[in-house]
């Protein structure tokens, strides 16, 4: 329910409490003055005129998923706490919108995973505070039905952990790494979800040989055809500059020989045809808001020119692809936790160096 309170000068209203919400009627437009002039195929960095009901606190290691063209932003907390809401971002209107929902609401939580099997968000782990969980719970984002999965208690599970990653394949989500709260974790999982919830098991995957990256969490993981690609994270000591390419057909990992290496945790990665856009993140000395180009056929890093008023230095964000744009939400800075939405167009120069068709050779 919207709160009744003054009105700022921008057309939002001030925070009021976790129930209330801030309303712009209209989308902030830039005037001409504050745009940069570029090059129409460079990539433009822009903060997104936003407007609707909007969420009422800040975005950290929070989770966004991306539904046709609309981003289900769920969990992560700011100063305050940890939050169980659910906000909607639709980004071909840049309309936000704090929609009802039914069943089993998981309770507040930060640095879970949240990954889309037909039409349906699965979130699993988390935490708050000194707590961490080991729950899986389902988003049906045509009924707006939370419903939580229960396991036989005799059933094979993996410890609870927050800060992992998760992909979908093969009917699977394949779980890596993470934290438990006293040691941070290297092992895989993963879950059977082409089935009804009722029926949904996990599995410990052995993997085949003796290479495998050490334990870690807040790195993250992209699936290129079948497979994982592991980029940095930390073990709550050392910042890591490695990735790590899993072979979920072969169970095999294999570490990429790199030329030059960047140290990041709690950053996002976006693919982006034959590149990994690597976004923020911390490289263990400060909070970035570099961009990093990773060539996924050359396996190298790359630069490109980027215009526009980047985006401020910040960790704990989340990015997604859609229509040719990057959607970054939210993030960390060390201080401040923010609740912007800023946008990376593309334009010619985020496609034309593009390979249409290749494959990952961990041999050259």
């Amino acid at each position: 329910m919207l709160g009744h309170s003054s009105t700022h000068q921008n057309g939002t209203t001030p925070h009021l409490s976790s129930s209330s919400a801030r309303v712009r009627l209209l989308p902030y437009l830039p005037h001409s003055k504050d745009t940069e002039i570029a090059p129409t195929v460079q990539m433009y960095w822009s903060k997104a005129p936003v407007w609707g009901t909007m969420p009422n606190h800040g975005m950290r290691a929070h989770s966004v998923t991306l539904v046709d063209s609309v981003a289900w932003i769920f969990g992560g907390c700011d100063e305050r706490g940890c939050w169980k809401d659910l906000w909607l971002f639709n980004t071909e209107t840049m309309q936000w919108s704090h929609p009802e929902v039914q069943g089993d609401v998981p309770p507040p939580c930060r640095a879970h995973t949240a990954t889309l099997v037909d039409r349906k968000i699965i979130v699993f782990g988390g935490g708050e505070g000194p707590v961490y969980y080991d729950t899986v719970y389902v988003l049906d984002t045509v009924h707006r039905q939370w419903q939580k999965v229960e396991f036989p208690a005799d059933a094979p599970h993996p410890t609870t952990r927050r800060a992992h990653t998760a992909v979908y394949y093969d009917g699977k989500i394949w779980v890596f790494g993470g934290g438990n709260g006293s040691q941070a974790l290297n092992d895989v999982w993963t879950l059977t979800v082409n089935c009804p919830v009722e029926k949904m098991r996990w599995g410990k995957v052995e993997i085949r040989g003796s290479k495998q990256p050490s334990a870690r969490g807040y790195h993250t993981a992209n699936l290129v055809r079948n497979i994982m690609i592991v980029v940095g994270g930390s073990d709550g000591r050392e910042c890591f500059s490695d990735i790590w390419c899993l072979n979920l057909d072969t169970l095999r990992w294999d570490q990429v020989r790199l030329e030059t290496a960047h140290r990041r945790l709690s950053h996002s990665v976006t693919q982006v045809g034959s590149y990994l856009f690597i976004i923020g993140g911390h490289d263990g000395n400060s909070y970035s808001s570099d961009i990093l180009f990773f060539n996924l056929v050359s396996l190298a890093y790359e630069t490109k020119p980027v215009a526009g008023q980047p985006l401020s230095p910040r960790g704990y964000h989340v990015s997604l692809l859609a229509d040719s744009r990057i959607f970054v939400f939210g993030g960390f800075n060390g201080q401040d936790v923010h609740e912007d939405v800023h946008i990376l167009d593309l334009a010619g120069s985020g496609y034309l160096a593009q390979v249409t068709s290749f494959h990952i050779d961990l041999d050259q």
